[in-house]
Protein backbone atom coordinates (compact mmCIF):
# COMPACT_ATOMS: atom_id res chain seq x y z
CA UNK A 1 0.00 0.00 0.00
CA UNK A 2 1.43 3.40 -0.98
CA UNK A 3 1.83 5.90 1.87
CA UNK A 4 0.59 9.23 0.50
CA UNK A 5 2.13 11.09 3.48
CA UNK A 6 5.68 10.22 2.43
CA UNK A 7 7.86 12.53 0.40
CA UNK A 8 7.14 11.82 -3.28
CA UNK A 9 9.85 9.95 -5.14
CA UNK A 10 9.26 12.11 -8.22
CA UNK A 11 7.37 15.37 -8.40
CA UNK A 12 6.65 18.02 -11.03
CA UNK A 13 5.71 21.38 -9.50
CA UNK A 14 4.20 23.88 -11.91
CA UNK A 15 6.38 22.72 -14.79
CA UNK A 16 6.21 24.67 -18.05
CA UNK A 17 8.33 23.71 -21.06
CA UNK A 18 8.78 25.26 -24.49
CA UNK A 19 10.29 24.29 -27.81
CA UNK A 20 11.42 27.72 -28.93
CA UNK A 21 8.39 29.91 -28.32
CA UNK A 22 5.92 27.03 -28.52
CA UNK A 23 4.55 25.94 -25.11
CA UNK A 24 4.44 22.17 -24.63
CA UNK A 25 3.85 21.44 -20.93
CA UNK A 26 1.64 24.01 -19.21
CA UNK A 27 1.81 24.31 -15.42
CA UNK A 28 2.00 20.54 -15.01
CA UNK A 29 1.96 18.84 -11.60
CA UNK A 30 2.69 15.12 -11.13
CA UNK A 31 3.58 12.97 -8.14
CA UNK A 32 4.95 9.43 -8.03
CA UNK A 33 5.23 7.95 -4.55
CA UNK A 34 7.86 5.32 -3.63
CA UNK A 35 6.75 1.87 -4.79
CA UNK A 36 3.88 3.21 -6.88
CA UNK A 37 2.84 2.61 -10.50
CA UNK A 38 1.54 5.78 -12.12
CA UNK A 39 0.41 5.96 -15.75
CA UNK A 40 0.30 9.03 -17.96
CA UNK A 41 -2.33 8.85 -20.69
CA UNK A 42 -2.90 11.09 -23.66
CA UNK A 43 -3.07 11.26 -27.43
CA UNK A 44 -0.40 12.24 -29.90
CA UNK A 45 1.21 15.65 -29.30
CA UNK A 46 -0.25 15.83 -25.80
CA UNK A 47 3.13 16.30 -24.12
CA UNK A 48 3.75 12.75 -22.93
CA UNK A 49 7.15 12.34 -24.59
CA UNK A 50 8.19 15.81 -23.43
CA UNK A 51 7.35 14.69 -19.90
CA UNK A 52 9.76 11.76 -20.27
CA UNK A 53 12.48 14.01 -21.70
CA UNK A 54 11.97 16.48 -18.87
CA UNK A 55 12.42 13.75 -16.25
CA UNK A 56 15.67 12.69 -17.93
CA UNK A 57 16.98 16.23 -18.35
CA UNK A 58 16.87 16.19 -22.15
CA UNK A 59 14.35 19.05 -21.95
CA UNK A 60 14.65 21.69 -19.21
CA UNK A 61 11.63 23.43 -17.70
CA UNK A 62 11.16 27.06 -18.61
CA UNK A 63 9.65 27.50 -15.16
CA UNK A 64 8.73 25.10 -12.35
CA UNK A 65 10.63 22.34 -10.62
CA UNK A 66 11.38 18.67 -11.21
CA UNK A 67 12.07 17.06 -7.84
CA UNK A 68 13.49 13.61 -7.09
CA UNK A 69 13.52 12.36 -3.50
CA UNK A 70 13.04 15.91 -2.25
CA UNK A 71 15.87 17.39 -4.33
CA UNK A 72 15.37 19.80 -7.24
CA UNK A 73 17.11 18.22 -10.24
CA UNK A 74 16.39 20.83 -12.93
CA UNK A 75 20.08 21.47 -13.60
CA UNK A 76 21.37 17.89 -13.34
CA UNK A 77 22.63 16.16 -16.46
CA UNK A 78 21.02 12.90 -17.59
CA UNK A 79 23.90 10.74 -16.29
CA UNK A 80 23.62 12.38 -12.88
CA UNK A 81 19.91 11.63 -12.76
CA UNK A 82 20.56 7.99 -13.60
CA UNK A 83 23.05 7.81 -10.73
CA UNK A 84 20.31 9.09 -8.41
CA UNK A 85 18.18 6.06 -9.34
CA UNK A 86 16.18 6.93 -12.46
CA UNK A 87 16.18 4.42 -15.32
CA UNK A 88 14.31 4.41 -18.61
CA UNK A 89 12.70 1.97 -21.00
CA UNK A 90 12.41 4.23 -24.06
CA UNK A 91 9.86 4.08 -26.85
CA UNK A 92 10.58 1.18 -29.25
CA UNK A 93 13.10 -0.21 -26.72
CA UNK A 94 16.08 1.60 -28.35
CA UNK A 95 18.50 -1.29 -27.92
CA UNK A 96 21.94 -1.21 -29.51
CA UNK A 97 21.14 -3.60 -32.41
CA UNK A 98 24.72 -4.53 -33.29
CA UNK A 99 25.71 -5.29 -29.70
CA UNK A 100 24.93 -8.60 -28.03
CA UNK A 101 22.16 -9.00 -25.49
CA UNK A 102 24.78 -9.20 -22.74
CA UNK A 103 26.49 -6.03 -23.92
CA UNK A 104 23.13 -4.22 -23.94
CA UNK A 105 22.48 -5.34 -20.37
CA UNK A 106 25.92 -4.18 -19.31
CA UNK A 107 25.18 -0.75 -20.77
CA UNK A 108 22.44 -0.44 -18.15
CA UNK A 109 25.12 -0.53 -15.45
CA UNK A 110 27.53 1.91 -17.09
CA UNK A 111 27.32 4.40 -14.19
CA UNK A 112 28.19 1.72 -11.62
CA UNK A 113 31.61 0.53 -10.45
CA UNK A 114 30.58 -2.33 -8.12
CA UNK A 115 31.58 -5.28 -10.33
CA UNK A 116 30.48 -8.03 -7.93
CA UNK A 117 27.05 -6.47 -7.42
CA UNK A 118 26.68 -5.95 -11.17
CA UNK A 119 27.34 -9.67 -11.72
CA UNK A 120 24.70 -10.50 -9.08
CA UNK A 121 22.15 -8.23 -10.75
CA UNK A 122 22.90 -9.79 -14.13
CA UNK A 123 22.09 -13.21 -12.68
CA UNK A 124 18.83 -11.82 -11.27
CA UNK A 125 17.86 -10.54 -14.72
CA UNK A 126 18.59 -13.97 -16.19
CA UNK A 127 16.44 -15.59 -13.50
CA UNK A 128 13.52 -13.27 -14.27
CA UNK A 129 13.99 -13.60 -18.05
CA UNK A 130 15.37 -17.07 -18.92
CA UNK A 131 14.90 -16.26 -22.62
CA UNK A 132 17.32 -13.35 -22.23
CA UNK A 133 19.92 -15.74 -20.84
CA UNK A 134 19.40 -18.06 -23.81
CA UNK A 135 19.94 -15.14 -26.20
CA UNK A 136 22.80 -13.47 -24.29
CA UNK A 137 25.38 -13.90 -27.08
CA UNK A 138 22.97 -12.99 -29.87
CA UNK A 139 22.87 -9.52 -31.45
CA UNK A 140 19.97 -7.56 -30.00
CA UNK A 141 18.77 -6.45 -33.42
CA UNK A 142 17.95 -10.04 -34.35
CA UNK A 143 15.51 -10.58 -31.47
CA UNK A 144 11.74 -10.57 -31.69
CA UNK A 145 9.81 -7.57 -30.35
CA UNK A 146 8.88 -9.43 -27.17
CA UNK A 147 12.48 -10.52 -26.58
CA UNK A 148 13.74 -6.98 -27.14
CA UNK A 149 11.24 -5.77 -24.55
CA UNK A 150 12.65 -8.23 -22.00
CA UNK A 151 16.17 -6.97 -22.70
CA UNK A 152 15.04 -3.35 -22.36
CA UNK A 153 13.42 -4.11 -18.98
CA UNK A 154 16.53 -6.02 -17.90
CA UNK A 155 18.82 -3.18 -18.98
CA UNK A 156 16.81 -0.72 -16.88
CA UNK A 157 17.03 -2.99 -13.83
CA UNK A 158 20.82 -3.21 -14.17
CA UNK A 159 21.15 0.35 -12.87
CA UNK A 160 19.42 -0.62 -9.59
CA UNK A 161 16.80 2.10 -10.07
CA UNK A 162 14.37 3.57 -7.57
CA UNK A 163 12.19 4.70 -10.49
CA UNK A 164 11.78 3.35 -14.01
CA UNK A 165 10.10 5.57 -16.58
CA UNK A 166 8.60 3.73 -19.54
CA UNK A 167 7.58 5.31 -22.83
CA UNK A 168 4.87 3.35 -24.67
CA UNK A 169 5.99 -0.14 -23.57
CA UNK A 170 3.27 -1.83 -25.62
CA UNK A 171 4.24 -0.11 -28.88
CA UNK A 172 5.18 -2.52 -31.65
CA UNK A 173 4.25 -5.62 -29.66
CA UNK A 174 1.90 -8.27 -30.98
CA UNK A 175 -1.46 -8.13 -29.16
CA UNK A 176 -0.72 -11.45 -27.42
CA UNK A 177 2.42 -9.92 -25.88
CA UNK A 178 0.86 -6.71 -24.57
CA UNK A 179 -0.67 -8.35 -21.47
CA UNK A 180 2.60 -10.18 -20.86
CA UNK A 181 4.47 -6.88 -21.01
CA UNK A 182 2.23 -5.26 -18.40
CA UNK A 183 2.41 -8.34 -16.19
CA UNK A 184 6.19 -7.93 -16.29
CA UNK A 185 5.89 -4.27 -15.29
CA UNK A 186 3.78 -5.34 -12.30
CA UNK A 187 6.45 -7.89 -11.34
CA UNK A 188 9.18 -5.25 -11.55
CA UNK A 189 7.11 -3.04 -9.27
CA UNK A 190 6.81 -5.86 -6.71
CA UNK A 191 10.61 -5.67 -6.35
CA UNK A 192 10.14 -2.21 -4.84
CA UNK A 193 10.76 -0.18 -7.99
CA UNK A 194 8.35 2.67 -8.72
CA UNK A 195 7.16 2.94 -12.32
CA UNK A 196 5.96 5.98 -14.27
CA UNK A 197 4.56 4.69 -17.54
CA UNK A 198 3.47 6.70 -20.56
CA UNK A 199 1.00 4.69 -22.59
CA UNK A 200 -1.78 5.03 -25.15
CA UNK A 201 -3.26 1.64 -24.20
CA UNK A 202 -5.24 3.09 -21.31
CA UNK A 203 -7.00 -0.11 -20.27
CA UNK A 204 -3.77 -2.10 -20.00
CA UNK A 205 -1.90 0.66 -18.17
CA UNK A 206 -4.69 1.35 -15.67
CA UNK A 207 -5.13 -2.37 -15.00
CA UNK A 208 -1.76 -2.44 -13.18
CA UNK A 209 -1.49 1.19 -12.01
CA UNK A 210 -2.20 2.77 -8.64
CA UNK A 211 -3.01 6.18 -10.10
CA UNK A 212 -3.12 7.97 -13.42
CA UNK A 213 -3.03 11.34 -15.15
CA UNK A 214 -4.53 12.37 -18.49
CA UNK A 215 -2.58 14.95 -20.47
CA UNK A 216 -4.21 16.96 -23.23
CA UNK A 217 -2.44 19.72 -25.18
CA UNK A 218 0.19 19.93 -22.46
CA UNK A 219 -2.30 20.30 -19.59
CA UNK A 220 -3.37 17.73 -16.99
CA UNK A 221 -7.13 17.46 -17.50
CA UNK A 222 -7.84 14.46 -15.28
CA UNK A 223 -6.14 12.61 -12.44
CA UNK A 224 -7.17 10.03 -9.90
CA UNK A 225 -6.87 6.46 -8.75
CA UNK A 226 -6.70 3.83 -11.48
CA UNK A 227 -10.05 2.43 -10.38
CA UNK A 228 -11.72 5.85 -10.54
CA UNK A 229 -10.30 6.47 -13.97
CA UNK A 230 -11.43 3.10 -15.31
CA UNK A 231 -14.94 3.98 -14.18
CA UNK A 232 -14.83 7.54 -15.54
CA UNK A 233 -17.33 7.87 -18.39
CA UNK A 234 -15.48 10.74 -20.06
CA UNK A 235 -12.24 8.76 -20.05
CA UNK A 236 -14.02 5.69 -21.37
CA UNK A 237 -15.33 7.63 -24.34
CA UNK A 238 -11.99 9.27 -25.08
CA UNK A 239 -9.57 6.39 -24.48
CA UNK A 240 -11.33 3.13 -23.65
CA UNK A 241 -13.81 2.91 -26.47
CA UNK A 242 -16.78 3.15 -24.12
Amino acid sequence: MVDEARTPLLEFRGVNTHYGRIPVLKDVNYKVQPGEIVCLLGGNASGKSTTMKTILGIVKPTTGEVIFEGKVINNLRTAERIKLGIATVPENRRLFPHLTVLENLEMGAYTRRDADAIAEDLEKVYQVYPRVYERRTQRAGTLSGGEQQMVAFGRALMSRPRLIIMDEPSMGLAPALVDQSFDTIAEINKQGVAVFVVEQNATAALSIADRGYVLQNGTVVLEGSAREMLENEELKRAYLGG
